[in-house]
C-alpha cells in the first residue's frame, strides 16, 4: 500500500525513535530521583492522598489499583529499562505487535506518573512528551517504512507546539509586539544557565534580532513544513537551529530537546544519508493490513480530537498549556506569554540557635540562584521540580500551597529524601531548630562586578516569605504575611 507508506523517510524514523527514547529514559530517571521526596508516602504532595479525592476517570494511572513507593520505584525503572531498549535499538528487532507493545507501555507508564505528579508535573514537557509518545506507538519498525498519517501526526504536533506558542507571544506581553521581551528575559527565566549572564549582556539591537526571528520561526516557518521537499527539511532545520539557541541559553527540562526531536523525522532520508554515509535499513515486510487499519485511526483520531486546540489557537483567551482530556492526547501548547520584568528568588535559612538572634545559614539548591558567586549550571534536559516550583512560588505564594510548608518540616526533621534535592545542607551533624524564607530580588552583575569580584548576581532583600518557625508549629495553612 504506497499511500499509506513512505519509504523515504524510513531513517528519518529510526533517528526519532532513539532520540524520543532518550527523552523518555531522562524522564523516568527524574521520576526515580525525586519521586520519593517530592510524591512519596513521606513527600510534599504525597499521590496516596491525591488518589484518594481523585478518580481513574479524572486522572487515569496505575496507581490507582495499588500504591506504595516502592511500586512507584518499579514503574519508574521499568520505564528507564524500556526507554534505555528503544535508544539501543533492541525495540527495532521485534516483532512488529511487540515493538508497538514497547511504546505502548512507555506511554501507559509515564501517563501514570503525570496525572498523579499534581504541581510537580504541571508543565507543558510533560503533556509533550506524552502526546508524542503515543504518536511513536504507531510509527512501527525496521522491518516496515513509516506510516505517512502518522509522519504527518508528527507534523501536526510540531506545528501547534511553535505556532501555539508565537500567538500565546503575540497575544501576551506588549514586550514580544515592541521586540524588547529579551532585555529582560535571561536574567528572569526560571532556571538561568552558565551562558545566561553573557546572553542577557548581549547588544540591545542583538536582543531585538533575536525576538524578530523567534516570531518568524514560531509564526511562519511552521507552515512550511506541510509543504513538500526540500521546503519542509529546511523549515525544521531552522525550528532546530532555535531550540540550540535556547538549549544554550536556559535551562528548559527536555522542551527544546523535544521540540528537536519533533522536527527530526522531517528530515527525509537523503539528508540522514548525507549526515552519516552508508546509514541505511533495510525493509523486509508490506504494511499488514491491520496496522493500516489502525495507522489511518490514528490519523481519524487525531483530526477529531484536534476541534478544541485549533479552536484555542484562534481564541482571544488562548490557553497556554492545556490538555483538553484525561489522557493528554492533541494538547495546545506555548510558553511565555508573558515575561517577569524582574527577578525574585526565596532563600531558605535554618539556625541551631533556639532564640533565633545568630548562625542563620542558607541551604542552596542545585539549579536555582542562591550563592551570588555560585555561576549556574547547565541541567537540562533534566529537570529539577522543586527548583522550578521554587521560581514559581517567589512570583506568587499561591504556587507554594500546600507543600512549602511541608518542605520547612522536612528540613527541620532532616528528611534525607529532601536534603538529597539540594546541592548544600549547611546542617551534616544535626537538623536546625529554626527555619525561615526570605525573598531577594536578584540582578546580574555587570562586566565590571564580574571582573571585580567574581559573582554573578547581586542581590538585595525584599521581604520576608515565612518567618521563622520550629517544627512544632510550622502552620499547615499557611500563607504570605
Amino acid at each position: 500500500m504506497e499511500w499509506f507508506t513512505a519509504e523515504d523517510y524510513t531513517l528519518a524514523r529510526l533517528v526519532f525513535q532513539r532520540a524520543l527514547g532518550a527523552v523518555y529514559l531522562v524522564a523516568f530517571l527524574v521520576a526515580l530521583n525525586q519521586f520519593r521526596a517530592l510524591l512519596g508516602d513521606c513527600g510534599l504532595l504525597p499521590i496516596r492522598s491525591y488518589l484518594r479525592r481523585t478518580s481513574f476517570r479524572q486522572a487515569p494511572s496505575i496507581f490507582h489499583w495499588h500504591y506504595s513507593d516502592r511500586f512507584f520505584g518499579v514503574v519508574a525503572v521499568t520505564g528507564a529499562v524500556l526507554a534505555a531498549a528503544t535508544v539501543l535499538g533492541v525495540t527495532d528487532r521485534l516483532p512488529l505487535p511487540f515493538a508497538m507493545l514497547i511504546w505502548l507501555v512507555l506511554w501507559a507508564l509515564y501517563l501514570s506518573i503525570v496525572t498523579v505528579g499534581q504541581r510537580w508535573y504541571s508543565f507543558g514537557w510533560e503533556s509533550l512528551l506524552l502526546e508524542a509518545g503515543f504518536i511513536a506507538i504507531f510509527l512501527g519498525n525496521s522491518s516496515v517504512a513509516p506510516p505517512l498519517p502518522v509522519l504527518i501526526a508528527l507534523r501536526w504536533l510540531l506545528f501547534r507546539l511553535e505556532f501555539g506558542a508565537g500567538l500565546i507571544k503575540l497575544r501576551g506581553d506588549a514586550c514580544w509586539r515592541d521586540l524588547t521581551c529579551l532585555y529582560y528575559h535571561h536574567e528572569t527565566q526560571p532556571m538561568p544557565g552558565p551562558l545566561s549572564w553573557y546572553f542577557h549582556r548581549l547588544p540591545k539591537p542583538l536582543h531585538r534580532v533575536e525576538v524578530a526571528a523567534n516570531h518568524v520561526t514560531q509564526l511562519v516557518v511552521p507552515f512550511g513544513l506541510f509543504l513538500p521537499q526540500p521546503v519542509a527539511g529546511t523549515c525544521a532545520a531552522i525550528m532546530i537551529i532555535t531550540q540550540l539557541w535556547l538549549v544554550i541559553s536556559g535551562n528548559f527540562a527536555w522542551l527544546n530537546w523535544l521540540a528537536i526531536v519533533l522536527a527530526l523525522p522531517v528530515l527525509p532520508d537523503a539528508v540522514w544519508q548525507t549526515i552519516v554515509p552508508g546509514l541505511s535499513v533495510e525493509l523486509h515486510a508490506d504494511a499488514p493490513l491491520w496496522w493500516v487499519v489502525i495507522g489511518c485511526g490514528l490519523g481519524a483520531m487525531v483530526v477529531a480530537l484536534s476541534w478544541q486546540p485549533v479552536q484555542n489557537l484562534f481564541s482571544r483567551t488562548q490557553a497556554m498549556n492545556a490538555s483538553f482530556n484525561a489522557w493528554h492526547l492533541v494538547n495546545t501548547y506555548g510558553a511565555f506569554g508573558s515575561i517577569t520584568r524582574h527577578r525574585f528568588e526565596i532563600v531558605i535559612e535554618g539556625t541551631l540557635d533556639p532564640d533565633g538572634e545568630t548562625g542563620w545559614q542558607e541551604y542552596e539548591f542545585r539549579g536555582k540562584p542562591g550563592d551570588p558567586r555560585r555561576r549556574p549550571r547547565q541541567f537540562a534536559p533534566y529537570h529539577l521540580r522543586l527548583d522550578w516550583l521554587m521560581w514559581f512560588a517567589a512570583l506568587s505564594p499561591s504556587y507554594a500551597q500546600p507543600w512549602f510548608p511541608r518542605l520547612m518540616s522536612r528540613l527541620l526533621e532532616g528528611d534525607r529524601a529532601t536534603l538529597r534535592l539540594l546541592l548544600l545542607n549547611p546542617f551534616p551533624d544535626a537538623p536546625p531548630v529554626l527555619v525561615r524564607a526570605r525573598r531577594y530580588r536578584y540582578r546580574y552583575t555587570t562586566w565590571e562586578q564580574r571582573r571585580r569580584d567574581g559573582t554573578w548576581w547581586q542581590r538585595e532583600p525584599a521581604g520576608e516569605f515565612m518567618a521563622p518557625v520550629t517544627s512544632a508549629d510550622v502552620p499547615a495553612d499557611w500563607h504570605l504575611r
